[in-house]
């Protein structure tokens, strides 16, 4: 079994997910049957992840990604777009869920929950908006998602996949607003993990690492859009304290990072894959180069001081 964890960035932009349901042509889960393997993409499923759109960019109402996999025709995916932040839509897809499962009452086996969208910035340029935006999609959505669809997954005995990202699990400067909304998909998931044990239902986590480069999720447009809106919202107090150099370095290390981190999806798609259908999953999966698995146990092992010394001072 392939263990790979998912990119800090991966999502679809603007709290737009897709709705994909598949019935792929794996082996059939542990008393599952052909309509309870329908895997469900609450934010996105499989194929999906290699149709992500750049973080500025707006999917319309047929997105690229829709498009893309509606052009594979095939009888055994169903899609929908839909905003995880909506209650409304959220429902609505239950019913839509409910009205192409064959066998209703069996449940549905997978939901994948991968929507979410990306932000930086110190945190005396931050705005509370911008964490409640954030928020609102990687932590709130996934939570709502997950509780609509609960039920069905119960039903099955099935998987509920949650996509955090190794800064859930370790923070870093300049991205306190994506790191506490990752956390917290983090302590949902480990506590549902918990309770859904009596009831026979997996929750597992695919924390990947870096894979900007492969999403192209983050663009130069993108960063000198926010560094706008982070510089204009700021006190004049901040402004005057860290001043407009310093801004301007920390705006272009962010720039560096446009091309960085792996460009092949696959070990995240394995790694979804076999979270889905493994008759033994992980708990959790890295999918992320050495470098950073390095990193990440250092981080979440290490005395914090000696942790911070070798990697923020």
């Amino acid at each position: 079994m392939v263990r790979a964890p998912p990119p800090p960035l991966l999502g679809l932009a603007l709290a737009l997910g897709l709705l994909v349901l598949a019935l792929p042509g794996l082996p059939l889960p542990p008393g599952g049957s052909p309509a309870a393997l329908l895997g469900l993409g609450g934010a996105l499923l499989l194929g999906l992840l290699r149709a992500l759109l750049p973080r500025a960019a707006r999917p319309g109402e047929n997105g690229d990604g829709t498009r893309e996999l509606e052009s594979m025709k095939s009888d055994r995916m169903k899609v929908l777009q839909l905003n995880v932040c909506s209650d409304q839509e959220v429902a609505q897809a239950v019913e839509f869920v409910k009205n192409n499962l064959k066998e209703p009452e069996k449940g549905l086996w997978g939901l994948v929950n991968n929507a979410g969208v990306s932000a930086f910035g110190e945190v005396e340029f931050t705005s509370i908006d911008k964490y409640k935006e954030v928020a609102d999609v990687n932590l709130w959505g996934t939570v709502r998602v997950t509780k609509a669809f609960l039920p069905l997954v119960r039903r099955a005995k099935g998987r509920v996949v949650n996509i955090t990202s190794m800064l859930g699990r370790m923070a870093s400067p300049s991205r306190s607003s994506y790191c506490i909304s990752k956390f917290g998909v983090a302590a949902f998931s480990d506590c549902l993990r918990q309770e859904m044990y009596r009831w026979g239902v997996r929750v597992i986590l695919i924390e990947p690492s870096n894979f900007v480069a492969a999403t192209g999720i983050l663009t130069r447009e993108s960063i000198e859009a926010q560094a706008e809106e982070l510089w204009r919202g700021a006190s004049k107090t901040v402004r005057e304290d860290y001043g407009k150099p310093y801004f301007t370095r920390q705006i272009t290390l962010m720039k560096t990072f446009i091309n960085s981190g792996l460009k092949d999806m696959s070990l995240v798609l394995n790694d979804i894959t076999d979270a889905l259908t493994s008759k033994y999953p992980y708990t959790r999966y890295n999918p992320m180069e050495a470098h950073w698995r390095v990193r990440l146990h250092i981080m979440t092992h290490l005395p914090t001081a000696l942790a911070d010394w070798l990697y923020i001072y």
